[in-house]
């Protein structure tokens, strides 16, 4: 509560010194967007400077000991609070099906989502969708699936209707006035990698370039969607020539994130994670865009100071860095999921009660830079 009223009194002064475009409402790819999304994104900006909110993706459908319980979430469990972004996954939507490819039924998830937005929290959405031209997943690495979407091309009416069901997904979710919720979205991310069938391997710059803004176009003019920021997020890269080869431009992008599960796994990269979350920053404010850390983590989180001295250090160590709005770490999986997938029996990425990361957590969570849901102010007013 006393972190909620300082950053409430450190957002009137920044509101009183925004600079003309601020004030006059951000520069976003939807000049349509609804006044709750153009608040998150000013309230969002004004905060980075001087605090980082904490993510977690499937934080309150499951933990590792633990599936659809009732206001639990493994954050709450460790620091006593949830965390302050949520992200969620729709991948096997655009099939038809009633579950994820997680198995978190889609019902359920629009109503974690209402549940999280209420709170105040910051809901992000990615999407893990089928292969387009093969019907196989998205690691389906077989080239030319993005080519066969685009206007025109064989698949494009089949990908149209995958988008009309993303479209009737986030008109779902509407809180308790009826008034769309804001959603961070991040379609076709890790794109520098070759794992998805629209990574660099699978697809040209010019089609990747043109998947995007079909997809913008289509959800914004023709499905209406105004409670959209969309995010570009890029895996690993060395320079920002690399990082925006194939960047669709300021008019199809609101955040500029990075996905970065390689620099944290040992003491001796940590600062690869620094100096590019610093480009970031520094991209995105020269655009006016917004700057996350949008996947990040460690699995297992096996060492007992992982969370002050890899991700918190990689972010305060340079002004620049320590500008990103949040951070995301991946999901905990259960026992019962991990086994059904044949996944790592350590698949975890958050903090659990009884993790050797536990008491780190909570060290890095009671620090002022980092907040939880319950230090947020306001998001969705300006």
């Amino acid at each position: 509560m006393r972190r909620s009223l300082l950053l409430l009194f450190a957002l009137a002064l920044s509101a009183c010194s925004a600079s003309a475009n601020l004030a006059g409402g951000p520069d976003l790819v939807d000049d349509r967007a609804t006044p709750e999304t153009r608040a998150l994104f000013v309230n969002l900006q004004r905060i980075a400077p001087d605090h980082l909110l904490f993510g977690h993706q499937d934080a309150l459908a499951y933990g590792v000991d633990w599936v659809r319980e009732a206001g639990r979430s493994d954050v709450r469990d460790v620091a006593g609070d949830y965390p302050a972004v949520y992200g969620w996954e729709l991948g096997d939507l655009e099939l038809g099906a009633d579950q994820n490819l997680d198995g978190v039924d889609f019902d359920d998830m629009q109503g974690w989502i209402r549940e999280g937005h209420a709170r105040g929290g910051v809901i992000t959405l990615a999407w893990h969708m089928a292969h387009p031209a093969t019907g196989g997943n998205t690691w389906d690495r077989t080239p030319g699936g993005v080519a066969t979407v685009l206007p025109g091309a064989e698949n494009h009416a089949q990908f149209l209707s995958w988008l009309d069901t993303f479209a009737r997904f986030v008109d779902g979710l509407r809180d308790v006035d009826g008034r769309p919720i804001p959603v961070l979205f991040r379609p076709y991310h890790e794109h520098t990698g070759s794992w998805f069938w629209w990574g660099a391997e699978q697809t040209t710059v010019a089609d990747y370039q043109a998947l995007w803004r079909m997809t913008v176009e289509y959800l914004r003019d023709e499905k209406g969607l105004h409670n959209l920021l969309y995010v570009y997020s890029p895996d690993v890269f060395e320079t920002e020539a690399e990082y925006l080869e194939r960047y669709p431009g300021d008019a199809y992008v609101d955040v500029l994130g990075s996905d970065d599960y390689q620099a944290l796994k040992t003491d001796s990269t940590v600062s690869d994670m620094t100096r590019r979350l610093g480009m970031v920053v520094r991209m995105a404010e020269a655009r006016g865009k917004l700057a996350v850390l949008s996947e990040t983590g460690l699995e297992g989180v096996p060492d007992d100071d992982w969370w002050t001295n890899r991700l918190l250090r990689a972010i305060e160590a340079d002004p620049d860095a320590r500008r990103v709005a949040y951070a995301l770490v991946w999901r905990n999986a259960t026992a019962a999921v991990r086994e059904a997938q044949g996944e790592s029996t350590t698949h975890w990425f958050g903090p659990h009660p009884g993790g050797a990361d536990a008491d780190d957590f909570r060290r890095f969570a009671e620090t002022d830079f980092v907040l939880l849901e319950g230090d947020l102010p306001d998001l969705y007013t300006r």
